[in-house]
């Protein structure tokens, strides 16, 4: 397990391993193994010595891979261009069987190609005396040139028995990233009391600045630069700030802190290379146990291994409401503690705390019906319940289609339109997880304290798979804090999959944005046939319309057009005319999609020919993003005017009207003067404001025409129903 513990069996391979062990003591090959036993390993890679060089500038890019039988356990970092890297990583191991060896692989990264291997060793658990720290010395080798000096690695080693922890055992889940840029779930035991430590205890709030005086990397002297940063498990990666080497981000996102002490966040800057590897420009982390909590700290940072500086806005706060537990134990359900939620979110404090918008809690009880994922004919469910970043999961129910979960979770809401995802998982020991499905369900679509039967989806949220899922959900939010938050820019994941080029994908962007393009069109044409006089009683009204508005126009008549436009549409879906229709097309091609990703998924060991023209590749994805972004934009609009959203299009109408009466009022001159004023003076009044636009940030929270359907519930089979289930139950 990773910053955490994973379970794992090996193999036996002719890897040679030197130790540093004091034999005095008692190893344990002398002694009887309990079985099943359980170790916590906890392991130190400190760093490698005189390793070989693999790229042509005489360095390598060395990583360390950490490997129990076929699975991999532990991943280190990336030392770039270094042959003595110093890592100082820890990693805890949970370990059933001690004959099996801990192999340790070496490789030299390199982008967009395959690894070169630079040399093996493993380590034999039997041999270690526990409870006693030891400094380990691995020679490395190549298997095929058993004569070749590959260097070593130096690790620090601590076994502990673990008996008994692992029978009252909960999952966690962690997605650890891999550098074929896909996530894998990887199944995480932990005991119950283990489990509540991994509940975050705070929230680290990073503003990224600015870069200074970066290193070119480029041959105009000029680099396209971007940051990563890490915390545990966590990541995040910067928008790329092309040819410039004082690059200014203003971008603000969130890590959870889940030890009490603090963490370390390592960031690393990189220069944006299309077709290639990107450069490495340098280097720094942040302590975060040096920093004071409820205080903002300015962190200008000096990059090693490189030149430049990052500056940085650090904020630690306590840990959000955000708890598990079991169903007897329900925050709403006592009253005192209901009372005090619903004061918290009340329209009297409106300004207090404008980031914390509401209160979220979900209980999972059930799921019946679920997918056979073992040979056995059964499976060992468990689910997993997101909002945004924020990820808790219930316990594994084993050898079961029906399972009983009866969970409460907890979570504060950031973003009213944030979307809840719970995913069930058949928790498997010797692979990740297998998804057995899934359901979205926007926040502003709940009815509260309402059981209903969810039916489960398929990867891609456009058709049922097999089970339904039983959910109680509550959502208490304050209105005009929600209001607000839907005028700054979305919180972004930084749990997401990379886009990758699917022909599938970019044949449903390219419709979705000609069905856009077309509306325009067509637009074009009714005018052009008035002007054509093509029907005189139509051209006639078009032509007495236009000497009416043209003779008439005043500047406030452009927001009241609009908001006529809306009233309009909400009359016709209330009267029950409503013109809205189901996009089957876009569905149908949700489903040609994901069977073409599971195709992908099959093939994806295949060293296929787009993987060796990287570059032609980033071209069509980046062509592919383009056409998403334009017909999403397309689709937002008409679903804000279609009331798609209630919630949205109500603020839409407030602020049309607002809108209408100041320019109604108020002359034109005046209202550029202020907006001019406001945005000369913003970066004087604050420096270091998150640059955004409040029109595309309200228009981001409107679901485009692929999200409605991903996020349309389906209906359930009747014999789930609860009620009819009681009726059965009674006869």
């Amino acid at each position: 397990m990773l910053d955490s513990c994973k379970l794992k069996s090996a193999c036996n391979l002719p890897f040679i391993y030197n130790k540093k062990i004091n034999t005095a003591g008692t190893s344990n090959a002398d002694v009887p193994l309990p079985d099943p036993g359980m170790y916590q390993l906890d392991i130190t890679l400190r760093r490698g010595q005189s390793l070989a060089a693999r790229d042509r500038g005489g360095t390598s890019d060395p990583y360390v891979k950490f490997k129990i039988g076929r699975k991999e356990v532990f991943r280190s970092k990336i030392i770039h261009k270094n042959l003595n890297p110093v890592w100082e990583e820890k990693a805890c191991i949970l370990v059933e069987h001690l004959r099996e060896p801990l192999y340790i692989k070496v490789f030299d990264y390199d982008f967009g190609l395959q690894d070169d291997f630079m040399g093996s060793a493993f380590l034999d658990l039997t041999q270690l005396e526990l409870n006693r720290p030891t400094d380990v010395t691995l020679t490395l080798k190549d298997p095929h040139y058993p004569d070749h000096d590959l260097g070593i690695i130096l690790l620090s080693v601590v076994l502990t028995p673990k008996e008994g922890e692992h029978r009252d055992a909960t999952m966690l889940m962690r997605k650890s990233w891999k550098r074929s840029s896909k996530f894998q779930t990887q199944s995480l035991r932990l005991s119950d009391a283990h489990r509540k430590s991994h509940l975050w205890r705070g929230i680290v709030s990073i503003t990224l600045i600015e870069g200074r005086d970066l290193k070119a990397m480029d041959s105009n002297g000029l680099s396209d630069p971007y940051v990563k940063f890490r915390l545990g498990h966590q990541k995040y990666k910067s928008k790329i700030m092309p040819k410039t080497l004082n690059p200014q981000w203003r971008e603000q996102f969130d890590f959870h802190l889940y030890e009490e002490r603090g963490g370390i966040i390592d960031i690393t800057a990189w220069d944006k290379d299309a077709g290639k590897r990107d450069d490495f420009i340098g280097r720094c982390q942040v302590d975060l146990s040096a920093l004071s909590r409820e205080q903002t700290h300015k962190l200008e940072l000096q990059l090693e291994e490189g030149e430049g500086h990052l500056v940085l806005l650090v904020t630690l706060t306590a840990s959000a409401t955000v708890s598990i537990s079991d169903l007897s134990v329900s925050s709403l359900e006592d009253q005192k503690e209901r009372e005090e939620i619903l004061k918290r979110y009340s329209p009297l404090r409106i300004f207090h705390n404008l980031k914390d918008v509401g209160f979220l809690q979900v209980k999972v009880i059930r799921a019946e019906g679920l997918m056979v994922a073992d040979v056995t004919g059964k499976s060992d469910p468990f689910c997993v319940v997101e909002l945004n970043n924020d990820r808790l999961l219930t316990h594994t129910v084993y050898k079961n289609l029906n399972p009983q979960w009866n969970k409460v979770f907890t979570f504060n809401i950031k973003d009213i339109h944030s979307v809840l995802e719970v995913t069930v998982y058949d928790e498997d020991r010797d692979r990740s997880a297998d998804f057995l499905g899934k359901v979205a369900i926007p926040l502003l679509s709940i009815q509260n304290g309402e059981q209903k039967a969810y039916v489960l989806k398929n990867k891609q949220l456009t058709g049922p798979t097999k089970g339904v899922i039983y959910l109680e959900i509550d959502v208490i939010f304050n209105a005009v804090k929600a209001s607000l938050r839907t005028l700054i820019p979305k919180e972004q994941k930084y749990i997401e999959e990379e886009n990758r080029l699917s022909k599938q994908l970019l044949l449903r962007n390219f419709i979705r944005m000609k069905r856009c393009v077309m509306v325009l069109v067509n637009a074009a044409y009714y005018v052009n046939s008035c002007l054509d006089w093509d029907s005189p009683p139509r051209s006639l009204a078009a032509f007495v319309l236009f000497l009416f508005v043209v003779w008439n126009f005043e500047l406030y008549m452009i927001p009241l057009v609009l908001l006529l436009l809306l009233t309009w549409n909400y009359f016709l879906i209330i009267s029950g005319k409503d013109n809205r229709q189901h996009d089957t097309v876009v569905e149908d091609m949700l489903e040609d999609e994901e069977e073409e990703d599971d195709k992908d998924d099959k093939d994806s060991e295949k060293k296929g020919f787009i993987n060796k023209i990287y570059a032609i590749q980033e071209v069509c994805i980046s062509v592919q993003n383009i056409l998403d972004e334009v017909a999403s934009f397309g689709e937002r609009i008409k679903n804000t005017f279609n009331w798609t959203v209630p919630f949205l299009s109500w603020l839409a109408i407030i602020a049309l009207c607002v809108f209408t009466v100041i320019l109604y009022f108020i002359p034109l001159r005046y209202i550029v003067l202020v907006w001019g004023i406001n945005k000369f003076t913003k970066k004087l009044r604050s420096p270091y404001a998150i640059d955004n636009n409040e029109l595309l940030d309200f228009l981001s929270r409107v679901p485009s025409d692929v999200q409605v359907v991903q996020y349309q519930e389906l209906k359930p089979d009747p014999s789930h129903s609860p009620c009819k289930r009681k009726k059965n139950n009674l006869g």
